[in-house]
């Protein structure tokens, strides 16, 4: 099949891993790169202004990408729109032009609370999608409601070669081993911040990997626990992987029930410790092939209680990696799903 990509294609992306995947998979991939960095540019001001306006003001430019990019290729068989916060209605019916069919898939939350005016673009164009995958129950019907004519509803994913294991702990650098890890951005208004000094005050020996951490009012308490900021490509596998257990948060304005780590932290190999939700609970067996909990007193007791034993929390590692694996939510997995469901 002839796929024409179109979103952020930088390699080590989330984005980019899924269009490295269609490749796996046998399709011949040609990508086009519409990302905030290539559109947008870096200027934090102007990224600001796009970001609160939907990305209306950007329309003619990403027009004009589209209908330069056009004159040179012949048809594609499919249009794999990721994310898609870029593109709205007429955007999209320029792909129709050269594209038998056109595929959005979002694992954000275009219609929900948090990020209404990011997606405002996105909103527009929905009719105008053959297929719009989403990985919320929520987001099936409101995007019913805004016109689009085919959901399906998918699991987020691992990527089966950017999230591959190291073959050896001893592999992994001394930087990356911890015996707590979690690896995400403090977001603000989220609690991340206070749920991991409610850890610290417990005494579990938390190792912190993230962006915007030092705005933290409890960056006093945090700053000993800092390891670093962003982590990309096999430093982040490392972060996971050297760590006995890796703490999986959910964003609260973003309705998330999974995320992508719930899916690549037990593929990478460390011990899954997360919020008890239905989703969690559905992918996998509480205290068996992941930990749960409901409060940060019963997640410090989950990590001290593993820490102590050994042997248990490594079954629990070792289980929940099998378990994964036979869910079908790899990269690759979940491209094939949506390519046979257009």
């Amino acid at each position: 099949m002839r796929i024409l990509y179109v979103g952020d294609c930088s390699p080590l992306s989330t984005s980019g891993f899924r269009a490295a995947a269609l490749r796996r998979l046998g399709h011949e991939v040609e990508t086009l790169d519409i990302s905030t960095s290539r559109v947008v540019g870096s200027g934090r001001i102007w990224n600001k202004v796009h970001f609160l306006s939907g990305y209306k003001l950007l329309q003619s430019s990403v027009q004009r990408m589209l209908r330069d990019f056009s004159t040179l290729v012949r048809k594609f068989d499919v249009a794999w729109v990721d994310s898609g916060e870029l593109l709205g209605l007429d955007a999209v019916l320029q792909l129709k032009q050269i594209s038998s069919k056109v595929v959005l898939y979002n694992h954000d939350d275009p219609t929900g609370p948090r990020d209404w005016q990011r997606f405002a673009s996105l909103r527009t164009a929905l009719p105008a999608y053959d297929l719009c995958c989403v990985v919320r129950h929520e987001n099936v019907d409101e995007f019913r409601n805004l016109g689009a004519p085919h959901v399906l509803r998918v699991w987020r994913s691992y990527d089966e070669t950017g999230h591959s294991p190291f073959l050896s702990l001893d592999d992994i650098p001394s930087q990356f081993r911890s015996e707590v890890s979690f690896v995400g951005a403090m977001i603000p208004g989220e609690g991340r911040d206070e749920f991991m000094v409610g850890l610290i005050r417990r005494g579990v020996p938390v190792s912190i990997w993230g962006s915007n951490w030092r705005r933290s009012r409890f960056w006093s308490e945090l700053e000993h626990c800092y390891r670093g900021s962003k982590m990309l490509g096999r430093e982040y596998v490392a972060a996971i992987q050297g760590a006995k257990i890796s703490i999986g948060l959910l964003s609260k304005g973003n309705r998330d029930l999974h995320t992508t780590r719930s899916l690549e932290i037990p593929y990478i190999g460390s011990t899954f410790c997360a919020e008890r939700t239905r989703e969690h609970i559905e992918l996998f067996k509480d205290g068996v092939e992941a930990t749960f909990w409901s409060s940060v007193d019963e997640c410090a007791d989950v990590c001290l209680e593993l820490l102590g034993d050994e042997n248990r929390r490594r079954k629990i590692a070792n289980a929940g990696a099998v378990a994964v694996r036979q869910l079908g939510v790899g990269n690759e997995d979940i491209c094939r799903n949506v390519l046979q469901a257009g």
